[in-house]
């Protein structure tokens, strides 16, 4: 068990999702821990997005090695987020273009 992330007891116990500190009754989930290590990538209004999530374009964007252009106001569904040293961190399948990854800051959750 682990100590209570507000007073420090070390008596906390489980109660269904959630840990229970009965000294200061301070509750917490029990998957707190998996959260920290969870890529938390926002949309250009500040909507957090997930996997599987649909987007909107909200500014032309050049296709990098085409003369491709995905326009603005196109619905790109089905995303997948990735870690990326570029800030790219949406992959996805655009119709008529193919494969892409695209800057957050680009898109609006639809």
């Amino acid at each position: 068990m682990p100590n209570c992330p507000k007073c420090d007891s070390e008596y906390p116990y489980e109660d269904g999702p959630s840990y229970v500190c009965p000294e200061c009754a301070y509750e917490w989930p029990i998957n707190a821990e998996d959260d920290e290590d969870r890529l938390i990538v926002k949309d250009s209004v500040g909507n957090i997005l997930s996997d599987g999530d649909s987007v909107t374009v909200t500014k032309d964007l050049k296709v990098k090695g085409s003369s491709s252009v995905v326009k603005v106001g196109t619905k790109i569904k089905n995303i997948r987020l990735v870690e990326s040293s570029d800030d790219h961190n949406i992959d996805c399948k655009v119709d008529g273009v193919g494969a892409i990854k695209v800057t957050p800051k680009y898109v609006k959750k639809a």
